[in-house]
């Protein structure tokens, strides 16, 4: 009977991670397969690094307004309703090029709107970790590295499928897979979440209105901006995420055709960086605890990110960036874990979603930028070039933890277990029950590397 019971209780955040994983694996299939495509079809890295801002452009101005409204609508209908349109844009992509009747235009658009669409999804799956972990019976740290673990898993697969299908069936069929991925999470999400309080729209909140929407609004951003290291965290992740963003869809796929193997040496070396990124959050989850934060931290953000433009920039064979991307990718898969315990365990419940809604917008400010200044360096600076100064970008904001006295306030945020409200009224106002992430992040939360 217990078993039983206990069986239900995981279930909501089964759901949650399954629909989360299957999602990841998807966007990386976008993630290579759109960068390969406008590289095949126009030839012009300019273009790629255009698509690039069009995709995550609206990423931002959606995050920048739509905390409020995840919780308004419900965080199940959001997530289900963001997978949907985003399957149907990935989806229009591949249908229009075998139609003949895709511009280069139309291409932007249809990204644009799946960048749109698809922060609310991700952010209304985070913020739920805690409640479904509570729900679970399992602890904040440990449900979040596996969140972590699992996502970046996919995002291996997802990576390594990419690769073997642009060369063997094109780079079209991949994006119509990926539109499958997105109306499976959206099942998943539908029927797991059916029922779970925490889900569901709040009910105690004020009427619809636009004064109400602009307060709650602020409400984010003002905690955000009062707290040093959330702050913090944003500003270093914001250069991450950008300078990312142009490693993923120009420096990368560039590199992979001018110097290595094409589409399969791309889609193994983003693969090989999940599988390290997977390991570390894994690690961490296993032994992390002991350590302190902000000394495996510094430590690790480091090494996650540079040396993968200098190695890249510095050699034209597959075999030493491929060491040093499951190593970094190790070393970022430490990140996340940390990142999400110190930042679910300083917002109160209550303004859970407002507050990453703030976080996941500030974390992916740059990244728009990142993708187009990305293919305007390699136009005018060349691949090598772009490489060194986008790397040494990434450098000098890790550096940060290392530098700046409010890092030292990491070991003092709590985070060992779900964290009650202090103040009762908290409690009434929150629509997910009393528990305590964004590059990204990722959400999007805050998460840094997702190469």
């Amino acid at each position: 009977m217990d078993g039983g019971k206990n069986a239900r209780n995981r279930l909501p955040l089964v759901a949650v991670l399954s629909a989360n994983s299957i999602s990841t694996a998807g966007t990386s299939l976008t993630l290579i397969g759109v960068p390969w495509f406008v590289l095949e079809t126009t030839g012009s890295a300019g273009r790629a690094g255009l698509v690039a801002f069009c995709a995550t452009l609206p990423i931002v101005v959606s995050a920048l307004i739509g905390g409020p409204v995840i919780d308004r609508i419900g965080r199940r209908r959001v997530s289900v309703a963001s997978d949907t349109v985003c399957g149907l844009a990935v989806a229009a992509v591949p249908l229009l090029h075998y139609a003949e009747a895709l511009t280069f235009w139309m291409l932007c658009t249809l990204m644009a709107v799946n960048g749109l669409f698809h922060t609310p999804g991700n952010t209304a799956r985070y913020v739920l970790v805690p409640d479904l972990a509570e729900h679970a019976g399992t602890t904040l740290p440990r449900a979040a590295s596996l969140f972590d673990a699992v996502s970046r898993g996919a995002r291996m697969v997802g990576a390594a499928l990419a690769g073997v299908l642009i060369a063997l069936v094109g780079a079209e069929t991949v994006l119509l897979l990926d539109a499958a991925t997105f109306l499976t999470s959206a099942a998943l999400i539908a029927a797991g979440l059916r029922g779970v309080r925490a889900a569901e729209p709040v009910r105690t909140a004020e009427p619809i209105s636009l004064p109400t929407y602009k307060r709650e609004l602020r409400e984010g951003y003002a905690y955000l901006f009062g707290n040093r290291l959330l702050l913090g965290v944003v500003v270093m992740v914001l250069i991450m995420n950008g300078t990312d963003q142009g490693w993923a869809a120009v420096l990368l796929p560039v590199h992979a055709s001018a110097e290595l193997g094409g589409a399969r040496d791309l889609g193994l070396l983003t693969a090989l960086f999940g599988a390290g990124g997977l390991t570390g959050a894994l690690l961490y989850g296993a032994v992390g605890h002991r350590y302190s934060r902000r000394a495996v931290f510094s430590v690790c953000v480091v090494l996650c990110g540079a040396p993968r433009f200098l190695v890249a920039a510095l050699t034209g064979t597959t075999l030493p960036l491929a060491v040093t991307m499951v190593l970094s990718g190790i070393a970022g898969g430490v990140l996340n874990p940390i990142l999400t315990t110190v930042i679910y365990g300083s917002v109160p419940d209550a303004l859970r979603s407002r507050v990453s809604g703030a976080i996941t917008a500030g974390c992916e400010l740059a990244m728009p930028v990142g993708g187009l200044a990305a293919g305007l360096l390699v136009e005018s600076a060349g691949a090598s070039g772009a490489l060194l100064a986008m790397g040494g970008c990434y450098l000098l904001a890790t550096l940060s933890p290392l530098v700046f006295p409010a890092w030292r306030t990491m070991d003092d945020e709590p985070g060992a277990g779900p964290v009650e409200p202090s103040d009762p009224a908290e409690r009434q106002v929150s629509s997910s029950g009393p528990c305590p992430r964004d590059p990204v992040p990722a959400a999007r939360r805050p998460r840094p590397s997702e190469s």
